[in-house]
């Protein structure tokens, strides 16, 4: 501002006098009072204009669209948006080559595994999820797969909404999705560290794993570790249900599977389960975890089904880790099933070969055990050992023979949204005698999947 007042006396004519008259000096004084407030006032608007530049637009007349920025492939596709309500978008593909000893698709174990010799396209999955309001979060899973006559296969994997503002550290979700039953069976497929799923849960829960329309109520326990409480109710019933009421059941029991509906909540099937979890120190975490699923079965009108697990998981990673490299880590779990089979008389085909079956208890068990070693970034090696069970009965069905599976692997990440998979299983089966498999896996995702448990 003197800056400005010196240029203004200096232009002044040259006429006027710092000795001029009282009156005049009063008028010059006057008008650079004047002159300076302009200058003021000119300031002003030109900060409130600056502001208004920089300030964000109003929320009612906020644009809904996504910045434009650059995008990668592994962030969310974000398709619709209102207000804080969104929906995003992604997909994931599996691809498999390789070749078995075994015919095709005879020792595979879960419907998202190879399934034949040569090329195989067995998980498709396109996932969509976000926010529904400020009360519920959902998601929907849809999967496809092409089986080896080439007909294209679709199911509903999950769909289903979640809480996400309950008091108490409490949750509820409601729709059809995986129980919490152990650490695998609520993994997708792109998400398990081998190519196939193991021995035991296929046996126990079938080759979509346990899933099915229900709820399930979660509660966050007040604890100085983590630890949650889980209690699942569910339907029970189908192909996605293997040990309860299932229309194949008789390749468990061997009898005529009857036609079990749902009469009243002792029909139904319970998912009850409880993980706690332990920081051992810096670099060593402890995951421990016991589960229950127990309904009724198709073996009689009143037969029921337990089924028991425990599972562990620790994970070693140094403090100086590099994007989580490199790192150990070994998980474990073992499952024993008790199935009550009814008295019971095996399908009449031929006419006049029925047999009558005693009433029993058929008993299966098993576990796997894997370790995955990160040794480098992008670079993990993996081996799971696995073995799976069952006792004698009136009916000793192939499915319950005795099986052991040996299963060394080596998978290569060059981004976080690709993975080629190399893996090698050796089976042994009762009966039977061995078999060898090789399979190549290739993975490819657009768009993030919703972050998965630890």
């Amino acid at each position: 501002m003197k800056i400005v007042l010196l240029c203004i006396l200096l232009a002044l004519p040259a006429g006027v006098s710092f000795a001029a008259e009282d009156s005049e000096l009063d008028a010059l004084k006057k008008q650079m009072l004047q002159m300076q407030q302009q200058m003021q006032q000119m300031q002003d608007k030109i900060q409130q204009l600056e502001a208004q530049k920089t300030a964000p637009l109003p929320a009612a007349s906020t644009p809904a669209l996504v910045p434009a920025v650059a995008w990668s492939p592994s962030q969310p596709i974000t398709v619709a948006r209102s207000g804080n309500a969104y929906m995003n978008l992604s997909l994931d593909a599996m691809g498999n080559f390789g070749w078995s000893t075994a015919e095709n698709g005879e020792i595979r174990t879960g419907h998202h595994a190879p399934l034949e010799r040569g090329f195989s396209l067995r998980s498709v999955e396109l996932a969509l999820d976000g926010a529904v309001d400020p009360y519920f979060k959902g998601a929907t899973m849809l999967a496809l797969a092409l089986g080896p006559d080439g007909e294209t296969v679709l199911e509903l994997e999950e769909a289903y909404a979640q809480t996400t503002s309950l008091p108490w550290n409490l949750q509820v979700k409601a729709g059809q999705f995986y129980a919490a039953f152990g650490r695998q069976n609520a993994q997708h497929a792109h998400e398990w560290a081998f190519v196939d799923q193991p021995l035991v849960l296929n046996r126990l829960f079938g080759g979509d794993g346990l899933r099915n329309p229900g709820a399930q109520l979660s509660w966050l326990t007040p604890t100085p570790f983590y630890s949650e409480v889980m209690l699942g109710i569910f339907n029970g019933i189908g192909e996605t249900a293997a040990s309860f009421r299932n229309e194949e059941s008789g390749d468990i029991h061997g009898g005529e599977p009857v036609d079990r509906r749902l009469r009243g909540p002792q029909d139904l099937l319970f998912v009850p389960r409880y993980a706690c979890s332990f920081e051992l120190n810096d670099t060593q975490t402890l995951v421990l975890g016991a589960s229950g699923a127990f309904g009724p079965n198709n073996s009689g009108q009143h037969a029921s089904t337990q089924i028991y697990g425990v599972d562990t998981y620790w994970k070693w990673r140094p403090v100086n880790a590099q994007q989580g490299f490199p790192f150990v880590s070994w998980q474990t779990e073992a499952v024993l099933r008790r199935y009550g089979a009814a008295a019971r008389t095996t399908p009449d085909d031929p006419p006049g070969s029925a047999i009558a079956l005693p009433g029993e208890t058929l008993t299966d068990w098993g576990f796997y055990s894997q370790v995955l070693y990160g040794f480098r970034l992008g670079w993990v090696a993996g081996l799971r050992g696995e073995f799976v069970s069952g006792n004698s009965g009136a009916f000793d069905a192939e499915s319950r023979l005795d099986r052991i599976r040996v299963s060394p692997n080596l998978t290569w990440y060059p981004t976080e949204y690709s993975k080629l998979r190399l893996q090698y299983n050796y089976d042994h089966r009762e009966v039977f005698g061995n078999d060898h498999s090789v399979w190549l896996q290739l993975e490819f995702m657009l768009g993030a999947h919703a972050a998965h448990k630890f």
